[in-house]
């Protein structure tokens, strides 16, 4: 439909004689220049249609004749009515004064206290109470102007538009009648009645009920006004209530925020996505995500990221990193307090994990962001210092208020590495392995150890010289138990219990075999450690493999001389000759 909002005085020419003063207009509609006088065809004249009394009055209108009474004016199609109107034949001119109503011929219809109108240029000014009202919208201001050659209608003195539904609010707005978009500036406010939008530059087509934002702009949900988008550029569909945003773009949900390059929005599903540089932020939660792809669901309080995705479970003392080919972060109810949320959050596949005091991998990781528990599945392996934990699942205990490490449970398959000293390349390890292991963690760092069900252990023993004050390596001690108990020490593995079924016996170096020093599935990992934060955001940061030298001295010795002895033995039989 077009809505014709100029204000058409369309007047036709009257026979009645004018004097020539030229008339007071507003500046918009600008005077024919006195020398170059517009010549105009009689069809483009305004017309009298009906007046109740011709009047002219010398102090009154310049002296120009004016009608009154019920007054009808017809130009091109369009009906003006009004209490009193003078016409300016010489200039195709009108002035409407007094319950000033234009009916167009597309069905809209302009009320105002006054008009004006050069039927020449086909421009007009409505002033006063100015109300432009179609079958889809009205719209309402102080003055408004109009170009009926260019299509367009405008006011820049404030006004607002109302399509039964919404209303909006503007300092300054243009109607391009063609199009039936309207550029709104200055101060916007769109009130529709589940969210208010406010922005500088918000253009909206009526016909596809879908607006366009320049500028910093916000979409504020009126239940929750903690809920709303902000953009500086984007598109949101009306009817549909999605958005479309393409800068510097934030969505506000459940007392977090989405941001990224490119990202859409559905008010009424709650489903969001952002591409690019994607974060997603819980400041209460202290956690954030990143990646290049991420999906929220705001009904479910739920979100995925993808893309290289990280997260960053932040700390006061000694944050915790994340990384996966896929996170999730979700919150579930309480099972025994419905109105307490508990935070999660699921790494999927290669999923890594780095804390200062504790570097691990494994196929997932789900950690109960609330309660402080971490699980990581399908082959769990944990770096703690120089001491490392595998078995078939790992879970992890934390502190919530002190923000460190309890204790860990392995599950199955329990196996824990301690480097005998840190400060050389020496092949030597203590090692404790059974069926289930619980490790007990002091001051961030794995102090004790206990091992349920087919418990092995392989310790490096050493005493101190009472002449030097210095270590000496005494050998090896292997133990088979039901349970056992560790105590991690600064360079050494003490066994401290050893229950049921208990064996155990130490063998000097020169007398334990290289292959017997370590077990069948022995698997110190240092190409795959993660040393640094950073080494999350690759699958492996794929380190130089450390060579370790085996201290095979003593053993070699041994073994030499017992072979020494041998072949003297051998050497003594006396020889057999075939005669």
């Amino acid at each position: 439909m077009r809505i014709v909002l100029f204000l058409l005085l369309f007047i036709s020419t009257l026979n009645f004689a004018q004097d020539k003063t030229p008339v007071k207009r507003d500046p918009y509609l600008q005077a024919p220049s006195p020398t170059q006088p517009k010549q105009v065809r009689p069809e483009d004249k305004v017309k009298i249609i009906h007046a109740d009394e011709i009047k002219k009055n010398p102090e009154k209108y310049d002296g120009n004749q004016y009608f009154t009474g019920n007054v009808q004016i017809e130009h091109q199609g369009s009906i003006l009515t009004a209490d009193e109107v003078v016409l300016y034949n010489e200039e195709n001119f009108v002035k409407a004064i007094g319950n000033t109503r234009l009916q167009n011929t597309d069905g809209s219809v302009i009320t105002a206290g006054e008009m004006e109108y050069d039927a020449n240029t086909q421009k007009g000014v409505a002033r006063k109470n100015v109300v432009l009202t179609d079958p889809k919208q009205t719209i309402k201001t102080d003055i408004l102007y109009y170009d009926r050659l260019a299509n367009q209608a405008y006011f820049n003195t404030g006004g607002t538009i109302s399509d039964g539904q919404n209303v909006t609010y503007a300092k300054v707005g243009t109607y391009f009648l063609n199009t039936r978009v309207v550029d709104l500036t200055g101060n916007v406010k769109i009130e529709t009645p589940q969210y208010i939008i406010d922005g500088p530059n918000i253009k909206q087509n009526q016909n596809t009920k879908i607006a366009d934002f320049i500028g910093p702009t916000t979409i504020t949900s009126k239940t929750n006004p903690r809920n709303r988008i902000y953009t500086e550029k984007g598109t949101y569909k009306m009817d549909t209530k999605e958005a479309y945003l393409t800068k510097n773009s934030r969505i506000f949900y459940n007392e977090k925020i989405l941001t990224g390059d490119d990202m859409y929005y559905n008010q009424i599903s709650g489903f969001g996505k952002a591409t690019g540089n994607v974060t997603l932020d819980d400041p209460k939660e202290k956690r954030y995500i990143k990646g290049g792809y991420g999906e929220i669901f705001e009904k479910k309080d739920s979100a995925m990221m993808t893309k290289s995705p990280y997260a960053v479970k932040v700390m006061e003392k000694d944050s915790i990193y994340f990384a996966a080919e896929k996170i999730i972060s979700y919150q579930r109810p309480d099972s025994l307090d419905i109105k307490v949320k508990k935070s999660y959050l699921r790494a999927f596949k290669k999923a890594r994990i780095y804390k200062s005091n504790a570097q691990g991998r494994a196929d997932s990781i789900a950690f109960n962001e609330t309660d402080g528990i971490m699980h990581m599945y399908t082959n769990p392996i944990l770096w703690s210092g120089e001491k490392q934990v595998t078995g078939d699942k790992v879970e992890a205990y934390f502190n919530t208020q002190t923000e460190d490490i309890d204790s860990l449970k392995v599950i199955g398959n329990a196996f824990a590495i301690s480097k005998v000293d840190s400060l050389n390349l020496k092949d030597e390890f203590n090692q404790v392995k059974g069926k289930f292991m619980t490790v007990y963690y002091e001051k961030n760092a794995i102090k004790e150890a206990r091992v349920v069900g087919n418990a092995q252990s392989i310790v490096y023993v050493d005493d101190t010289d009472q002449e030097t004050k210095k270590p000496e390596r005494i050998g090896i001690t292997l133990s088979t138990c039901g349970i056992i108990g560790a105590l991690f020490e600064e360079r050494a593995l003490q066994i401290i219990s050893c229950s049921i079924g208990a064996a155990s016996d130490t063998y000097p170096m020169s007398m334990i075999e290289p292959s017997k020093r370590k077990f069948p599935d022995f698997n110190w990992n240092t190409r795959d450690r993660i040393r640094k934060w950073q080494d999350i955001l690759v699958d492996s940061p794929n380190n130089e493999e450390i060579q370790y030298t085996a201290d095979n001295e003593l053993f070699d010795k041994a073994q030499k001389a017992i072979d020494d002895e041998k072949a003297k033995e051998e050497a003594k039989k006396p020889k057999r000759t075939r005669k």
